[in-house]
């Protein structure tokens, strides 16, 4: 188990390489298994906040080839498995992450076809994308990420939205976490770990927890109207792979962060992964989706 707690760590530790100047590099070794993003995308796809989807539609521009998405961070290609189905119209995806591996699998996973038949198209690029500009996204009908914006720092949100912002580019950026997770049943120890945890997500200027809010004031600043709907992961007993990994991913990022809970964690994590395999835990994740309208996209919600 303590084996188990020190390998959890390190993934947390490495999961999201940083590049000397403080931007999330795409151009390092890849930071998520293909496991893990297959594992997670049943919950994903279930918590995503479609409500959001209305105003965004009422708000996207289609250039002369139509949309043209821009997916950041985009791992195994969950977004455009959710998102192209939703979606009528010729769509151009081009995909963007640091995992060449990932992005090919990405590219070949992604649908063909629209909600009403019409082709879609995928490109796929391979670079950093802390460097994006307006010029970059220009004629860009939409910017994409899941599960990014929490592994940024202020002045990489910042910098977001400022191009969003000039390039007159809506976003929607899905799956934040937001620092709340609740267990059932609960233990004691529950928020001590939650707690160790949010202070790992927050490591070396990265804003964690934080980052819906400083997103939302961020495009706010631009002149963006901003909406923020919960996406929470609701894990039960049909969820019990995804549920286990979380745990040794949660428990072994909070000991990162504070060795000396170690030694008890491991009973913790112990317990709450046989109860997991017994199907009697129940987590609810919570995440938050930001959309972001610029004026130029109409700014109506």
């Amino acid at each position: 188990m303590a084996d188990d707690l020190a390998e959890a760590g390190r993934r947390a530790r490495t999961a999201h390489p940083r590049t000397p100047e403080g931007r999330v590099s795409t151009t390092d070794a890849p930071g998520y298994a293909p496991e893990w993003l297959e594992l997670r995308e049943g919950a994903d796809a279930a918590a995503r906040a479609a409500g959001l989807l209305e105003p965004l539609l009422r708000n996207l521009k289609q250039g002369e080839e139509g949309l043209v998405i821009r997916d950041l961070g985009c791992g195994s290609g969950s977004m455009g498995r959710w998102l192209v189905p939703r979606l009528n119209g010729p769509q151009h995806w081009i995909l963007h992450d640091r995992d060449p591996a990932l992005l090919e699998l990405a590219a070949v996973r992604m649908p063909r076809t629209a909600a009403d038949g019409i082709p879609v198209t995928v490109a796929a690029e391979h670079g950093d994308i802390g460097r994006l500009t307006a010029e970059d996204l220009a004629g860009t009908s939409l910017l994409t990420a899941s599960a990014l914006l929490d592994v940024l720092t202020r002045d990489d949100v910042d910098a977001l939205a400022k191009a969003c912002a000039r390039a007159g580019c809506p976003a929607l950026l899905a799956l934040s976490v937001v620092g709340r997770v609740k267990l059932t049943p609960a233990e004691p120890m529950d928020a001590e770990i939650a707690a160790a945890f949010n202070a790992h997500q927050r490591r070396d200027g990265l804003l964690g927890p934080d980052a819906v809010t400083a997103a939302s004031e961020a495009f706010a600043r631009q002149g963006a109207t901003v909406r923020a709907d919960p996406s929470p992961w609701r894990l039960g007993a049909d969820e019990s792979a995804l549920t286990a990994e979380w745990l040794r991913g949660w428990v072994g990022a909070a000991c990162d962060q504070r060795p000396a809970l170690a030694s008890r964690a491991e009973a913790y994590l112990r317990r709450r992964l046989a109860a997991c395999e017994a199907g009697q835990l129940r987590v609810v994740v919570h995440h938050s989706d930001l959309l972001a309208l610029p004026r130029s996209a109409g700014g109506a919600s």
